[in-house]
């Protein structure tokens, strides 16, 4: 049994673009009309699942997708920080966004920490390894590093070295569990032929 999961983070939006921890804010018109030239270039899928966010839901939809929302795929909790900028963060709390930074397992702002998140994405990923088929996953960003992390046995602190950019294909492949990793392929308007030598 061969599983697989393209992971596809979603359209930009204003947080993303102001580096504001999700507020739930809905996508802008760039990147819906981004999504929606991109809906129909992702392999069919036996599933569809999604961050519950609303830019997730609303990149599925502009991609023409359906998918259940899945909880163990949601983005990193915030805390008291969510709706935030890193900026006005470390501007008020510098020592704490700094010990944030650099320790994954620290949680200043009262959410989750990283090293949280990892060991939640990796469960998620140990239990998809007895699904057969393709599943696509719409998630957060942060999501995308944790299954990178984890795929590549990376240590923690390569977390934040990890650039996930907006509509972008990430997929893990294998049996057994042990996984192969495909980084990062743009979502290519339907109709443009892609360059796949990369």
């Amino acid at each position: 049994m061969t599983s697989r999961v393209t992971f596809v983070p979603p359209a930009m939006n204003d947080s993303l673009r102001r580096a504001r921890f999700d507020d739930g804010g809905s996508l802008d018109a760039g990147g819906t009309a981004r999504a929606r030239a991109a809906a129909g270039s992702l392999p069919a899928a036996v599933r569809v699942l999604l961050s519950p966010s609303v830019r997730c839901r609303e990149t599925a939809a502009a991609l023409g997708l359906d998918g259940t929302e899945e909880p163990e795929l949601a983005g990193l909790d915030m805390g008291r920080w969510r709706g935030l900028t890193l900026a006005e963060v470390g501007s008020a709390e510098p020592q704490e966004v700094g010990r944030w930074l650099a320790d994954p397992d620290a949680a200043p702002h009262g959410g989750e920490s990283v090293a949280d998140l990892c060991a939640r994405v990796g469960r998620w990923l140990r239990a998809a390894a007895g699904t057969d088929g393709h599943t696509v996953a719409v998630v957060e960003p942060e999501i995308v590093r944790a299954v990178v992390v984890h795929v590549l046995g990376a240590p923690l602190a390569a977390f934040w070295r990890l650039d996930v950019p907006p509509l972008t294909a990430t997929s893990v492949s294998g049996r057994a569990g042990r996984w192969n990793v495909r980084l990062g392929q743009p979502l290519d308007p339907v109709g443009e032929e892609t360059d796949d030598r990369a």
